[in-house]
């Protein structure tokens, strides 16, 4: 894409394109969630770009890398173009170094970057915790708003943001649009139930994360064994129909990606398939 076409430009020619179908009597075909998986799920030992087209060949419609993945970020990017294959976003996973990952996900074309507000424990009380992540986001978010890349907060197991109410009111602390949820539906499961929080953090859900979980595996093995059943299927007690629909009813359009063991190309062939099922029914 020339570097003169921007954004808002590409959405005017959208829009345009749109305008006309429906004067032509055509119903402009609807944006459909796209599904994607994080970089080092991929098992087969290519080239970066062959990797890249596995997954297009697959079905896929993205990828994204974590800035801790053993890669050349300028050799990323090259594939992701030669292929046509969008890295929609960059995984952080703390909140440290935010705007040199933000930069990476400019040089991407990615819109976002995944973030882990810290963690509570004994040493670290919960209100400390809450404004000193809150502090040190707020601090890099002009810097994110200026390269239009969303700082998304995922909710993990570090008791903290342990309630979709509070996700959505420390979400919105931050006080600016750049910022909101990547909301992972996985980690959810074991305290709660997905379906729950999506109509809770409505449009704040800007990206999502999937895995499987079981909570009888959990109650019987350990809290960790839970994830380890099949995405959808064999054991995997998530309610994947029940989150679809709320998904849907906020209108939600954007990035699923899966965050499972990945593997070779039946392995991710597989996946593509129980993830179309779990998108679309």
């Amino acid at each position: 894409m020339s570097a003169s076409i921007t954004r808002r430009g590409f959405m005017a020619a959208t829009g345009a394109l749109a305008l006309s179908a429906t004067a032509q009597g055509q119903t402009p075909k609807p944006e459909r969630i796209k599904k994607a998986i994080k970089y080092g799920m991929i098992g087969e030992p290519l080239p970066v770009v062959d990797k890249l087209k596995l997954l297009k060949d697959l079905g896929f419609d993205g990828v994204e890398p974590t800035m801790g993945d053993k890669v050349d970020p300028n050799e990323l990017r090259e594939a992701s173009e030669k292929t046509g294959l969008p890295i929609h976003g960059v995984v952080l996973g703390s909140i440290t170094g935010i705007e040199a990952a933000v930069d990476r996900a400019v040089l991407y074309g990615a819109s976002s970057v995944l973030l882990v507000a810290g963690k509570v424990d004994e040493t670290i009380p919960y209100a400390k915790n809450y404004e000193d992540t809150q502090a040190v986001i707020r601090k890099s978010l002009p810097y994110a708003a200026e390269k239009k890349i969303f700082l998304l907060v995922e909710n993990v197991w570090n008791n903290f943001l342990l309630t979709p109410l509070e996700m959505a009111r420390y979400i919105d602390d931050l006080g600016s649009e750049w910022a909101g949820a990547y909301f992972d539906a996985g980690n959810v499961a074991r305290y709660g139930w997905p379906e729950h929080w999506v109509p809770v953090l409505g449009k704040r859900i800007k990206k999502v994360d999937i895995k499987g979980y079981s909570r009888t595996k959990r109650d019987k093995e350990g809290t960790w064994k839970g994830f380890e059943v099949p995405l959808g299927d064999g054991g995997d007690e998530i309610d994947w129909g029940a989150v679809r629909r709320e998904l849907n009813a906020i209108g939600y359009t954007s990035w699923v990606t899966s965050e499972v063991p990945g593997g070779n190309r039946d392995v991710l062939a597989d996946l593509a398939k129980r993830m179309d099922r779990i998108i679309v029914g």
